[in-house]
């Protein structure tokens, strides 16, 4: 079925959607070749048009006066663009525009959309600007009356001719267009060739405001499909990154383990401000060492996200309490110390003959300590066995290596397919040692549940 297009062109009061009004509009239909429908009026906006407005569009107060409202060319407007792509030069601004006027009349206007300023620099690289001005110039198209709807309307839908006219087939218009629209969306700061540019690899990236702040980090097996996905989203998270987002950097990692644990380092070290508004963590809970004023080590519960230092997380409160009862029995440690028992002096405990009196001072800090360390070594501990975990790098000769001894994850490293061959004091030479990290432990075991043929060396 042959695609149309609604080539639309809107003159407004101002520039912000939200508190600026049409005052004129024009819908050229198009079909891929020639112009099959035209509609244009001028709109009364029910509010004085500003002078600086009039000087841009030639458009007058008494030009609008007598001219239909909104409400009375919105029937109109919706049929003429059924079932077409909505296609404007900066399509952001007359889509949202005709999106805020349906919204205020009670409706949501969709239409799929189409930049021509985004499809230009595709079709045509290296032109200075990509204004519908430049453009118009650059084709030696005559318009008669520039900023006004309908001859712009009708100059963009010649561009869009132009650039249809580059495409060698029909196969390749159809890939042309049903790609940008996808990428219709984009921050203005960005171009498609930004996010073409982009790899169709597995890593980490990483969105930069005006200020080259990091504001986002994401992973994904597909950097580039990933990032556009982001941008065409209908949610506040994908507003607020194509309203913040100028710049867009990447790291391939080739092995989507290492980039689920580089995400959530960073994450944790960089704290971008995006990712902590959409952050739900099912850990919100976290065990860490204190110390009692006398100098006994307890295992202390706080919230997950007010610590550098989790020792384990839990989804909840309880589970965290249940697994503290479960150390404290195993290694002799007191339930009062560690906030189980609310005694106001000895710990039930105690009376039974399982607690050695620390509670009362009658066993040293020295001596409970000890245990209390011996404990630490299996609070946390996420895995029985020591073994090395091999993943495929950033290219065939190269493989990630992943360390786990001790019960826990140790770090990473690239190895060659050669390397891997060698022994574990070989391959411990190539990791890059990280601090202990429960969440990582974490993420790693997971991972192993849902990826069951993954290759593991035991040591």
């Amino acid at each position: 079925m042959k695609r149309k297009y609604a080539v639309v062109d809107l003159e407004t009061t101002g520039g912000i959607p939200k508190r600026d009004k049409i005052t004129e509009i024009a819908i050229v239909l198009f079909d891929g070749e020639k112009i099959i429908g035209e509609f244009q009026s001028l709109i009364n906006p029910e509010r004085s048009i500003p002078p600086n407005i009039t000087r841009i569009t030639g458009i007058t107060n008494d030009m609008v006066e007598d001219a239909p409202k909104f409400y009375e060319v919105a029937k109109e407007v919706v049929e003429l663009t059924e079932g077409c792509i909505f296609v404007a030069h900066n399509v952001r601004f007359d889509y949202h525009f005709l999106r805020e006027e349906f919204k205020n009349l009670g409706f949501t206007f969709t239409r799929r959309n189409l930049c021509t300023v985004k499809l230009s620099r595709k079709a045509f690289p290296g032109l200075k600007s990509y204004s519908l001005g430049n453009l118009i110039s650059y084709f030696k198209i005559d318009v008669q009356n520039r900023h006004r709807a309908y001859d712009d309307a009708w100059a963009t839908s010649i561009i869009l001719g132009k650039i249809f006219e580059q495409q060698r087939t029909k196969k390749e218009v159809n890939a042309l267009v049903t790609e940008s629209i996808k990428l219709t969306k984009l921050p203005p700061a960005l171009s498609i060739k930004d996010i073409e540019n982009l790899p169709a690899a597995c890593g980490v990236y990483y969105f930069s405001n005006k200020n080259d702040q990091i504001i986002y980090i994401g992973k994904s097996i597909n950097i580039r499909k990933r990032v556009k996905q982001h941008f065409s989203k209908h949610t506040s998270k994908a507003d607020k990154l194509l309203h913040d987002v100028t710049g867009i950097s990447f790291e391939i990692t080739g092995s989507e383990l290492l980039s689920l644990l580089k995400e959530s380092r960073e994450i944790k070290e960089v704290r971008p401000v995006i990712n902590r508004a959409q952050k739900t963590n099912r850990y919100n809970f976290a065990i860490v060492r204190g110390e009692d004023k006398s100098g006994y080590y307890r295992y202390e519960i706080t919230k997950a996200d007010k610590t550098d230092d989790a020792l384990s997380y839990y989804g909840s409160r309880r589970s965290a309490q249940n697994h503290i009862a479960q150390i404290t029995g195993a290694f002799e440690l007191c339930k009062k110390i560690n906030g189980l028992d609310k005694s106001k002096t000895a710990c039930f405990d105690l009376g039974i003959g399982k607690c050695t009196g620390a509670c009362i001072g009658d066993e040293f800090p020295n001596t409970y300590n000890e245990r209390f360390i011996e404990s630490l070594q299996v609070v946390n501990k996420i895995f029985e066995d020591n073994f090395v975990l091999f993943e495929q790098g950033r290219d065939y000769e190269e493989k990630v290596a992943f360390l786990i001894e001790d019960g826990h994850y140790r770090g990473a490293g690239y190895i060659t397919l050669a390397d891997s061959q060698y022994g574990i004091e070989e391959i411990k030479e190539c990791i890059n040692y990280e601090k202990l990290n429960p969440e990582a432990d974490l993420i790693i075991r997971n991972y192993l549940w849902t990826n069951t043929d993954i290759e593991l060396n035991y040591f």
